[in-house]
């Protein structure tokens, strides 16, 4: 399914015309207010402002997503819940998108908080069942106190919290997708006994996937225009995982404003995989056999992650408050897998023994001083310490002979970080509040590579922060915001490893093709600086809905992109092979704009029915200086993304029924002067029913992906005289899901 253009002429005009007409109520006065609140100081309470108030009072832009709309559709995954929110998209088919990006920005430009620490190297959003969360906020620009590693903004998961009320929850569900059924436990128990909370989240699942997939490689003779190579392909395969993750929160506070936190985390999972995978020839090349016909794969994963947080408060005075806080992570994968080859005729032709044990710990300790000063301003500064360590060992038999063996059994890679931060908020009127900050910023990486040697980097980044927030009316719900950052994105520790990946449709030590590329890491990577202005117009309705619209623009250098070239390598003697390593490749510049529409229909239109809508519509443009056009956008940037919600409860049952509408248009993008991708159209239709029983008694039924469509991607190349494409066409399912959510 497509949004033909006209539909999506049509939706854009009536979000802009939502947006810029004033509903009648939504001038209804309403009390003066402070244009921005001080930095809330982490207290045990019952109460807190809505989702909205606290959008409106941040200084610095902030979308909060609160329990009610995470509970929404019963989701799963943590990535289908994001996949509907202002400016988020996923890449991928439906049911199966990988990591969250903002602004459509890929390859870590979207900075992931966990409780506002970033989450440790590896690390899942997916290993974190929606239950278990709070609220989700989404950050458009940085600030001084949360980081600037955030080029397209920040997503800050904050886990279940400790209330003063008691809370045991407990919810059953079962999943169907493709015929298999995947069964999960939630469990969540919230106590207060005197000066302390404690919080406990539980999580059991169990889940069967299917992956399965078509491909077609076609070869040829730009001179000629003779098809010179026909090549299709399939694969299928069965994961099966296994997964216990619990998280708690153990708070302490005195009459005297001292309070104290700790919170601990485990992930673990296990699984196994089984795969097979057949390719062909229509119209074969003598010089380019297939190196295969069919094979089978069996693996079996394990991962385990483990962390503990904590936070100390104190008051030195009434108006100056410390805040200490330090964590600690321990992650380790460990991974198997025995991928069997065979000829035409059915024989053995190559086994690869692959096994891997990675682990990434991670270590950071700061403080942050908050002093209140006469006339609503606040002064913070802060200082972070921080330190990572993976070590990564990898063993690779090709029919039982060790392959890389100039890279060792392992390769570390650390990385050191440290960080000082100051920022002012100020309430300089009724109709004025500004942010203002200053962070300095220095990392050493350092990266092994063949035959032991160690590339070391060392980056130092400065970035001021300017946000302010204008009320041309301070007792009217209409705000003007705006923002000028400066932000970075440092490389992560698995791209300065220098251990390679070999291909498997083209092994070594033969040729391969730009696209069947080695994979390599390079030591040498420097930090992406971005340079980027921000500019929002908002209105807040009486009744608690907003309407929304975003301009923002980054100016980036020092991009980091893969880039495919042939190379005279170690593994391959007397035969250059092709290897993707990411490189340093010069200047970019992405902007767009951002529409957010969320209301009740009966309070905007008169008579209207109670309809609860919700809608979000954004537009991304992107330009690579290095690489000529069209279409030298970013990697994976769409042009946009779209969602149109609704939720509405029927009159005389006790029935709540919904859905959402994400579409994201497909694109073509130029990678390099002789290299394109495309990504095709997605839409995915999500729809839920909620029969409420009684207050401690619901059933929720829920339906994602439904139209289930295919996902066809091509990668091309023109050099040499000829023309290269691969095509492939992922299959997506259905997903249906029934929970039992009690109140015990």
């Amino acid at each position: 399914m497509t949004v033909p253009g006209p539909i999506s002429r049509r939706l854009c005009t009536a979000i802009l015309g939502a947006l810029l007409a004033a509903p009648l109520r939504a001038q209804t006065p309403v009390p003066a207010e402070p244009a921005a609140s001080a930095p809330q100081r982490v207290d045990v309470t019952a109460n807190r402002p809505s989702d909205t108030e606290q959008r409106r009072q941040a200084t610095a832009a902030k979308i909060v997503i609160g329990r009610e709309e995470i509970d929404r559709f019963g989701d799963s995954s943590t990535s289908e819940v994001l996949k509907r929110l202002p400016g988020v998209t996923m890449p991928g088919p439906g049911g199966r998108g990988g990591g969250p990006r903002l602004r459509g920005m890929a390859g870590g430009y979207t900075q992931i908080l966990l409780d506002g620490d970033r989450i440790p190297p590896g690390f899942s959003l997916d290993s974190i069942a929606p239950e278990q969360i709070e609220r989700i906020e989404i950050l458009r620009a940085p600030t001084a106190e949360t980081g600037a590693r955030a080029i397209a903004g920040s997503i800050n998961i904050v886990l279940r919290e400790g209330f003063r009320k008691r809370l045991n929850d407990l919810r059953l569900g079962a999943a169907l997708e493709n015929g298999h059924g995947s069964p999960s436990l939630n469990w969540t128990r919230n106590e207060a006994l005197g000066d302390w909370i404690a919080n406990l989240s539980l999580s059991m699942s169990r889940r069967l996937q299917d992956t399965d997939s078509t491909s077609l490689t076609r070869r040829e003779d730009l001179a000629t225009g003779a098809t010179t190579l026909l090549r299709e392909g399939s694969f299928s395969s069965q994961d099966t995982r296994t997964g216990v993750n619990a998280t708690g929160r153990l708070q302490w506070r005195n009459e005297q404003g001292m309070s104290a936190m700790l919170q601990p985390l485990l992930i673990h999972s296990e699984g196994g995989n089984a795969s097979r995978g057949t390719q062909a020839d229509l119209i074969g090349d003598p010089n380019d056999p297939p190196g295969f016909a069919s094979s089978q794969t069996q693996g079996n994963g394990r991962f385990t992650l483990l962390r503990l947080n904590g936070q100390f408060n104190h008051r030195l005075d009434n108006d100056t408050r410390l805040e200490w806080r330090f964590g600690v992570a321990d992650g380790h994968w460990r991974n198997a897998s025995l991928r069997e080859e065979f000829d035409v005729g059915g024989a053995p032709s190559r086994t690869v023994d692959d096994r891997t044990d990675n682990r990434d710990r991670n270590a950071s300790l700061s403080l942050k001083a908050s002093n209140a000063l006469d006339g609503g301003q606040i002064l913070v500064s802060g200082i972070e310490l921080e330190g990572s360590r993976r070590v990564e060992a990898r063993t690779t038999l090709w029919n039982g002979v060790p392959q890389l063996t100039e890279f060792g059994d392992s390769l570390t890679a650390t990385s050191r970080r440290y960080a000082l931060y100051a920022q002012d908020e100020w309430n300089i009127t009724p109709q004025w509040a500004a942010h203002a900050g200053l962070r300095l910023e220095g990392i050493t990486t350092e990266g092994e590579g063949a035959n032991n040697e160690v590339e070391r980097n060392v980056s130092r980044v400065a970035t001021p922060l300017l946000h302010a927030v204008w009320r041309p009316d301070p007792r009217s719900r209409d705000q003007v915001r705006a923002s000028l950052t400066r932000s970075y994105r440092n490389p992560n520790l698995n791209q300065l490893i220098g251990r390679p990946g070999l291909n498997n449709i083209d092994p070594p030590p033969g040729a391969n093709t730009e696209l069947t590329p080695d994979v390599a890491g390079n030591s040498k990577l420097r930090p992406e600086i971005a340079v980027g202005i921000d500019l929002a117009v908002e209105r807040y309705l009486a009744e608690g809905g907003v309407l929304s619209a975003n301009l923002f623009r980054r100016r980036i250098s020092d991009l980091i992109r893969n880039v495919v070239a042939l190379e005279d390598v170690s593994w391959s003697p007397g035969t250059p092979r092709y290897v993707s390593r990411p490189q340093n490749i010069g200047d970019a510049v992405s902007q767009g704009l951002e529409l957010e529409a969320k209301f009740r229909l009966s309070d905007v239109v008169a008579d209207a029915p109670r309809v609860d809508v919700r809608s979000n519509m954004s537009v991304f443009r992107s330009r690579v200086d290095t690489v000529p056009g069209p279409d030298n956008r970013l990697a994976e940037q769409p042009d946009g993304t779209l969602n149109l919600g609704a939720d509405y409860r029927l009159r005389g049952l006790p029935l709540t029924i919904g859905g959402n509408l994400n579409f994201t248009p497909g694109y073509d993008v130029r990678l390099d002067n002789d290299r394109w991708a495309t990504q095709p159209d997605k839409t995915v239709i999500d729809g839920y029913a909620l029969w409420v029983f009684n207050p401690d008694l619901q059933l929720r039924l829920s339906v994602g992906n439904a139209l289930a469509q295919d996902y066809l991607t091509q990668t091309r190349v023109e050099s040499n005289g000829l023309r290269e494409a691969v095509a492939n066409n992922a299959h997506s399912y259905v997903n249906w899901q029934i929970r039992l959510e009690m109140k015990l």
